[in-house]
């Protein structure tokens, strides 16, 4: 049976309402956004608010979350308010194209764990659907609301598996949105790409930047280096 919470070092995710738990890629897209300078963040598709909590953590930022389904709202609304960032936290209990009619704000950063599975076989399990699938949240959603709210500077990132972070890219050419930086994130050292960290600007570049991170070392049980440095300030075992 899976936690009922996660523990962080400045903060707890419960999760026993969420389809979808605290998984090692997702700690890995939070530690790696680029957010100290950033002045206003928003989440698109919280589930338990991880990724927006990680944020707040290590920012002055405000933060904003955008989650469709009923259950996680419930849980992504309870971790808000008990972390020590409660009052720069704030939950948009919607989807993604409700908030985007009313939506006047700009963002510095825009982020998503989005629903990426574009042509696997659903499960029976509905709530895993909404969070796994592109059925309630699209691609040309997430790009067409960051192409009207992104500010000049300002960054978009997503997470999501090589063959889906490819489709992504190509989607985002049309709305003047340019991959500049892709991280490649491995199980361990002679392992499998599992997730791409996608950054995306205003500004095309002519080059886009590709990193690696391993989590593992070649035995497949050590974390190298890289990973434990990432995950510093959040793992308790670091």
């Amino acid at each position: 049976m899976p936690n009922t919470y996660f523990q962080f070092k400045q903060f707890r995710i419960n999760q026993d309402q969420c389809a979808m738990k605290v998984c090692t890629d997702s700690c890995v897209f939070g530690a790696y956004l680029e957010v100290r300078q950033a002045k206003r963040v928003l989440d698109i598709g919280t589930g338990t608010g991880l990724l927006a909590l990680m944020v707040a953590q290590r920012s002055e930022a405000e933060v904003e979350a955008v989650e469709i389904n009923p259950e996680a709202q419930v849980q992504a609304l309870q971790n808000f308010v008990e972390s020590p960032w409660a009052d720069r936290l704030k939950l948009h209990p919607m989807p993604l194209q409700e908030f985007a009619e009313t939506c006047t704000q700009q963002y510095d950063v825009i982020l998503s764990n989005p629903p990426f599975f574009l042509a696997s076989l659903k499960s029976d399990n509905a709530a895993k659907n909404t969070a796994k699938h592109t059925g309630d949240l699209l691609f040309e959603d997430i790009l067409t609301f960051a192409q009207k709210h992104l500010t000049q500077d300002g960054k978009l990132y997503l997470l999501l598996p090589p063959a889906e972070a490819n489709h992504f890219a190509e989607l985002a050419q049309t709305h003047a949105l340019y991959l500049t930086e892709t991280m490649e994130i491995f199980t361990r050292i002679g392992g499998k790409c599992i997730r791409h960290v996608q950054t995306y600007t205003c500004n095309p570049k002519t080059n886009t930047l590709t990193k690696t991170l391993y989590i593992r070392k070649e035995d497949g049980t050590t974390y190298t280096p890289d990973f434990s440095e990432l995950l510093r300030d959040y793992y308790l075992i670091f």
